[in-house]
């Protein structure tokens, strides 16, 4: 006779509060959940230190000669109120970039806007298109170098017709640029032909706006204290890449950034291993450093705290990437932070297979509960074991939301990050907060949320700029250059 089935129940779950946002580095009420409304109401954060050094941003351009007005004119449109299409629960108002940010924004003079050739065939040199674009980008960049004292950021169009050579299968325009954009030590914003014809004017305005005043060197807003926090933590995310023909691949690119406790973000080091791949079919599925070099590229990292800290150490070090830490990965680690008195090391995988549905009062006995029409709130926490946890980031957020429930995206049901401590203790709830704050860290969208913390985020972008642009030399870049 078969044994009757045992009864099983999932361990509780906890709510997290929706992490704040902070608008003013003095003044502790300027606070939202809401990235956008928080902006609105308050003005950025270095609205007092940005305003101080300029009173202005002023915008280069580059591309197609016949789209000069366009880009023109796009840009005019960003000083414009303009109201809400889409997501009107969410994005408020749009009410221009100088009320919005407290400075202007300008074009730059006219010899700081380069006009290409509107077909890739008359551009200049040999080798095919992509080869003619890049030098025509270096071209650019070198040019614009020379008039450094009149722009700030550089507008970079690629239209829609170049496709064959912006995206082709050895290169990307998109990457190259960004590599180029660090050699000179300029910021640049990649736009494509749908840019001006979406339709959602205040949604193009915001995020377009919000990208152009950090590549400027402006901070929007940083995390609010997280409760339960010690003073002095500071994070770090690691993201790998191996250059060139991955086939051929011996050394790992080990990118990292260092992120204060109020999710303020450092400088990029992008560390070029010493030892090479053993196994390099494993390190396709995993790349992974050695003692080593996880003690050097640790100890580069650190530095960079300590030079934006008068010196000091973090009391609390926090490192996430998106693999399993190797034991010696953690050895390394330890190695290099041993003056840190406490160190976590955190997977953050994106790839859990688990779901949630969010059960509400049915009305009645029988049955008592009924699935709701939203999902779990973003911010459900469930501990699987004394080192394991899951963590919808993705989720209900009414806060945010002028009509009662928000799911960002509203497409699918939202599986949750798992989180595995390798190293290190405390609450996995805390550090599931920590995670679901760092979310919102990402400058370079108006979403309330990115889909991993920044840590992973940043530290992929650039991983993944290194292993489309081999050349890129191992380094340490402002993230500005990278968004």
């Amino acid at each position: 006779m078969a044994n009757p089935a045992l009864d099983s129940k999932l361990p509780p779950f906890t709510l997290l509060d929706e992490p704040l946002l902070c608008f003013s580095p003095s003044d502790p009420k300027q606070v939202d959940v809401h990235p956008l409304r928080g902006l609105v109401n308050f003005g950025p954060y270095s609205k007092g230190s940005f305003g101080g050094y300029t009173s202005r941003v002023r915008i280069a351009t580059v591309g197609p000669e016949s789209a000069f007005r366009r880009r023109g004119e796009l840009m005019a449109s960003l000083r414009n109120r303009h109201e809400p299409s889409d997501r009107t629960e969410y994005v408020p108002p749009y009410p221009g970039f100088e009320m919005l940010f407290r400075v202007k924004l300008e074009a730059a003079p006219r010899d700081a806007h380069i006009k290409w050739p509107d077909s890739l065939s008359q551009f200049p040199g040999n080798g095919g298109p992509e080869a003619g674009l890049f030098q025509a980008m270096d071209a650019a960049l070198r040019r614009l170098d020379t008039l450094r004292n009149d722009f700030d950021v550089v507008l970079v169009h690629f239209p829609d017709s170049w496709v064959s050579a912006t995206r082709a299968q050895f290169f990307d325009a998109h990457d190259a640029l960004k590599a180029l954009g660090a050699k000179y030590n300029i910021p640049t914003q990649v736009l494509n032909d749908r840019v001006f014809t979406f339709s959602h004017t205040a949604s193009r305005a915001w995020r377009l706006s919000t990208a152009l005043y950090v590549k400027a060197a402006g901070t929007p807003w940083k995390l609010a204290p997280l409760k339960g926090v010690p003073a002095d933590t500071a994070y770090i995310g690691l993201a790998y890449a191996l250059r060139g023909d991955q086939r051929d691949a011996h050394y790992v690119t080990c990118c990292s950034q260092v992120f204060d406790m109020d999710g303020g973000g450092m400088q990029f080091v992008a560390f070029e291993a010493r030892d090479p791949v053993s196994d390099v079919a494993e390190a396709r599925r995993n790349p992974f450093l050695s003692r080593d070099d996880m003690r050097a590229v640790l100890a580069r990292s650190l530095e960079l705290y300590q030079g934006r800290n008068g010196g000091n150490l973090p009391k609390r070090l926090v490192i996430h990437k998106t693999t399993a830490f190797k034991e010696d990965e953690i050895e390394g680690a330890y190695d290099a932070l041993a003056g840190v008195p406490e160190i976590e090391c955190v997977e953050v995988g994106t790839a859990s297979r688990w779901r949630g549905v969010w059960l509400i009062d049915a009305g009645r006995t029988t049955p008592p509960s009924k699935p709701s029409g939203y999902p779990v709130p973003r911010g459900t926490v469930l501990v699987r074991s004394g080192n394991s946890a899951l963590v919808w980031v993705a989720g209900n957020a009414p806060e945010v939301s002028s009509k009662g429930d928000y799911y960002q995206g509203k497409k699918s049901i939202p599986k949750p990050l798992q989180l595995i401590r390798h190293a290190g203790s405390g609450s996995l709830e805390l550090t599931a907060h920590e995670a679901l704050a760092l979310t919102k860290m990402d400058w370079n969208n108006d979403a309330l949320y990115d889909p991993v913390p920044v840590s992973i985020r940043y530290s992929q972008r650039l991983a993944r700029t290194i292993a489309n642009v081999p050349d890129l030399p191992g380094n340490v870049y402002p993230y500005r250059l990278f968004m």
